[in-house]
Parts: C-alpha cells; structure tokens; sequence
C-alpha cells in the first residue's frame, strides 16, 4: 500500500516541479518574447493605448497620436503622408513597424531604459505611461524642396551638414501615404500594405539607405580619385594613355568612353582631365595600376561594407573583392558589381567638403521625455579621416572644375562656386540607367552636401541632363534663403 501511495506522490510531486519550471520559464525566461510575439493582441492594445511620443522636424510634428473612442484609445496620424514615409516609416496593427517608428520603438512607447523613472511612476499611480518625442536633424523647408524637385521621378536625394553629418533632407520617391497603415482596421491596413508592397515601383523601400541598390556609375570616380591621390604616386598631371577602346583582358570586349569619343585630343590624358571629362578609359587603367587593395582600403575609410545606423540601419554598400583584371577595370568606374546607397555616395562628397574628415551620418537630434527633459542627444561624431587636408582641397578644386567647365556644367549656379561630380550607370536590365549627380555648395565653405540619382532609360539623356538640374534646384533653393 505504501509503494503506490510513493509512486503516487512522487507523480504529483514531479508534475508540480514541471508546472513550477514552466510558470517560471514563461514568467521570467520567455516574458519578453512572448510580450513581443505579433500575436499578443492584450501587447497589441497595450501599445496603442498608450499615448505613442511625436516624431518632429524642425519642431513641426510629422507623426503623433489623437485620441478616439475606441478600445485602441489612440490613432497614429502623419499630417504630411508621402512627404516623410520612406523617413518616418509607419506603425500598423498587423504589419510591424518600419522607419523611425521602428527603430525607435522603445523611446517612443515610453518603455526604454532611460525612461525607467516614468515606468516607475506609472506603476505607482497606475497611469499609462507616455512616450518620449523624437527631434529629427531633418530641415523641413529643405525637405519640401527636395521632394518637389524630385516631381514624379523615381529615385533619391540625400542632402547632408558636412561638418556635422546631420541629415538635413531625405527623399525617396515614389513615396506613400502611412495614414493607410495606422488605421484601426486590420483588413484596411492588410490591402493598403499589399497593395504597396505589391506595387513594381517599389514604394515601401527608402531607396536613400535601402531597397535595391544602385551601380554609381562615374560618381565613383570620386574615390577613384582619392585614392590616387591618396598614394603619392599620383597628381592632377598624372598621364595615362588615351585610346578610343580599351580592350578588356580574357574578352571579346573592351570599355570605350561616353560617346565612343577619345578623351581629349590627345595621345596621352591627365587624370585631372579624365576626371573633369569623366572618361571611363583613363580610370580603368588607373584601376589596374592602383590596384584591388588600394582601391578597397579608400572604399573601407568611406564606410562601404559598414552597417551604419543613423538610427535607421543602413544597407552596406559594396566594393567587390577577389577581382580579376577585367573585373577591376569595370569596378573602377563603377560598374560590375560595385553597389552603393545615395547616403553612401553622398558621403564620398562629405568627406571632401570637410576637409578629409567624415563625419558620421544622423537623423536624430535629441529624445525628449513628456515632461520636455532631454533623455538623450546625439553629438557629432568622425567616422574616419579617408583624406588628408591637401588631397580634400585638391579634390575640391577638381570638383569645381567638374561643374565650371565640365560635363557637370548643368549643376552651376550664378554667384556660387558649385564642386560636383556627374554619374551615368547601366543598370543591366534592358536599357535602364541610373542618372547621378554629388557634389557641394559653396565650394570654399560648405553648407551643404548632396547626392541625386534618378531612375530612368538611355533615351532620357545623360546625367548632367537628368540628375544635375535637380541637384541645382535644390542648392540653389536652399543657397537662396
């Protein structure tokens, strides 16, 4: 009799063991991913039941929350749409969030450890705890005027403080409308996002930091630049031969210039010619005789292959390793496989204009708790230094050069010495371009940084005719306050 009795506490015993482990695994081991489970619908009206913090710009709010009479106790609205989306992002009731309102999701809803002391409050009292406001570095006016600037074209501008890295504009076009993502309705939000998401034109992805990633082209020329001169080994003078086609080795093919024009009239051209001309002939020779190495450490210091997060994360750019000679030729002026983001190719321009000294990019200012106490700010921080004070400078005056007298010539403005850099990239489907323009204004103090690329086809023309107008009207508009 005691034997069964035995086995039979020991039984209970066991199966109290296993539902104290259990209650204990859930309670304390997985809270937290069962608290962040999509389908915690008591999480989900938690979240929205609590006052969400404003994102700003220039102090104007581009994401707040009203209240309304419903169980959801609050709605996320963004009074100006399309204008900040690929920026802002959106907060929906089934289908996560994107943008700032991801990324900073915690200091948003209230519940980041820096808040601790109005967690604790809350709990006290047992109100709701409110949200932190964001401070974005984003100008407002300049944003309006990138974005009209931008019209109905598909592509990015990216514009950028040099001296500070604060992100003053970020457009991707075509953008959307977030509103459609915040309703209350979980069937209106689930068609708007397929809708979005199943649109060709893409209009989900911010295509300044993300989404497919563009060839630049002969903006890349750039750091080809830098890094040559970068050396020692070469100046402005420098010489290279000056063929109409270059053959490329181990193929039936061989690289010509734009136009199939010899660069200059020459037997021999300068690289400083090459570069105001921008002739793919003289840079891939120079390629070859820098070399992988080389040229990968200058594409290093500028950040391609570096996860940046501005907070957004940021697609890392690539130079392609392991290149052989053909493939290093068509790297060097930026096609094959080298892909870069706007933001990336803005920070080649940043770099120069700021005397050789990166910056890191940044989209935040400041987190600022409901009860106006600054929790967080962001300072200016150096990415790298990929340029020495006299290459930058000699940069900068190549640059001007670009844009005075040569195939950059649509970007000047009268009165200001415009630096620039034109790019025309084959995208490998069918006759499809991307059209390129970086550069900055005032030359000989910058106030600003910008990178321009346009999608479109080789009938539209070249990217002095395309993406250099758009830079112009943005610098000029901004140059003009």
């Amino acid at each position: 009799m005691i034997a069964p009795l035995r086995r039979v506490g020991i039984a209970v015993m066991a199966l109290f063991v296993t539902l104290f482990l259990s209650a204990s695994y859930i309670q304390v081991v997985a809270s937290e991913e069962i608290a962040d489970d999509d389908r915690n619908v008591r999480k989900l009206y938690e979240s929205f039941s609590a006052e969400r913090g404003q994102i700003l710009a220039g102090g104007i709010p581009i994401a707040t929350s009203i209240p309304v009479d419903n169980q959801f106790r609050y709605l996320r609205t963004y009074p100006y749409a399309d204008l900040y989306a690929p920026v802002v992002g959106y907060y929906t009731l089934n289908q996560g969030n994107a943008g700032i309102e991801s990324a900073l999701n915690p200091v948003l809803t209230g519940r980041a450890s820096s808040q601790i002391l109005d967690q604790l409050t809350a709990l006290v009292t047992g109100s709701t705890p409110e949200g932190a406001s964001v401070q974005l570095t984003l100008d407002p006016e300049i944003q309006q005027i990138a974005y009209d600037a931008m019209g109905d074209r598909r592509g990015a501008v990216v514009v950028l403080d040099p001296a500070t890295g604060r992100v003053l504009a970020m457009v991707s076009t075509p953008s959307y409308d977030p509103n459609l993502l915040a309703a209350h309705s979980t069937s209106s939000v689930l068609g708007a996002y397929n809708e979005l998401s199943e649109d060709p034109d893409n209009p989900l992805a911010n295509r300044a930091i993300a989404g497919d990633q563009y060839f630049p082209g002969s903006v890349f020329k750039v750091l080809m630049t830098a890094a040559a001169l970068e050396s020692g080994d070469y100046t402005a003078e420098s010489e290279f031969l000056n063929p109409a086609e270059l053959p490329l080795p181990l193929s039936t093919k061989s690289i010509k210039n734009s136009g199939g024009r010899l660069c200059g009239g020459e037997e021999t051209t300068t690289l400083e010619e090459a570069f105001r001309l921008s002739c793919n002939i003289p840079y891939a020779e120079l390629g070859l005789e820098l070399g992988e190495t080389a040229i990968g450490s200058m594409a290093d210091d500028f950040g391609f292959g570096a996860t940046l997060e501005i907070p957004l994360q940021v697609t890392p750019s690539n130079f392609p390793r392991g290149l052989d000679d053909a493939q290093l030729m068509l790297s060097s002026f930026g096609q094959f496989d080298v892909r870069v983001t706007p933001l990336q190719v803005a920070m080649l321009s940043a770099g120069v204009a700021n005397g050789g000294v990166l910056m890191k990019p940044n989209l935040v200012d400041q987190v600022i708790a409901p009860n106006l106490r600054v929790l967080q700010s962001y300072e200016p921080t150096i990415y790298s230094r990929p340029l020495s004070p006299q290459v930058a400078q000699e940069m900068t005056r190549m640059m001007v050069n670009n844009v005075s007298q040569g195939v950059a010539s649509a970007a000047r403005i009268p009165g200001i010495s415009v630096a620039g850099k034109t790019g025309t990239a084959e995208t490998g489907i069918g006759d499809g371009r991307s059209f390129w323009f970086t550069g900055f204004a005032p030359a000989e103090n910058p106030e600003l940084v910008i990178a321009v690329v346009i999608e479109g086809s080789s009938t539209e023309g070249t990217a002095n005719s395309v993406a250099s107008p758009v830079a112009k009207a943005i610098m000029e508009a901004v140059m003009s306050r």
